[in-house]
């Protein structure tokens, strides 16, 4: 099973994502990929999965073109932005869904904030991808 998983900078929510998702079930093949990919992983998503033992330290942000030639089963929008970008997305998909998280990337007072922001996105998608694989790959 193919899994391709969107974001806009493809730094934080979809990496974070990928790395879940791909530890919740190794069988699948997972991708993530931004509209509007950044220069590098966002490094408080690295330290927020590595509390997980997920290390997604060597992911690097891909742009979602490349992905558009290749059959999917499920592209997975986890950003407003990237929902309504997914709309032109060419490729061929046999199920879109969109599960919207919140930026975590955003201004913080402390570090201490920025992390609990992180943790708390971190721990919402868990639960979504958590519940996404259940339904998904049920015996």
């Amino acid at each position: 099973m193919k899994i391709l998983i969107l974001c806009t900078g493809n730094s934080a929510r979809s990496q974070m994502a990928h790395g879940i998702l791909q530890n919740l079930n190794t069988d699948l093949y997972v991708h993530s990929a931004g509209t509007q990919p950044t220069v590098r992983v966002h490094p408080m998503a690295v330290e927020v999965m590595k509390d997980l033992g997920i290390d997604i330290s060597h992911h690097v942000p891909m742009h979602v073109d490349l992905y558009l030639k290749e059959r999917w089963d499920y592209v997975i929008t986890v950003c407003d932005g990237a929902n309504e970008s997914c709309t032109v997305f060419t490729g061929d998909v046999r199920h879109r869904i969109h599960i919207g998280f919140e930026d975590p990337a955003k201004e913080y007072a402390s570090e201490d904030e920025e992390k609990q922001g992180f943790l708390r996105i971190r721990d919402k998608i868990v639960l979504e991808l958590f519940r996404f694989n259940a339904r998904t790959f049920k015996d």
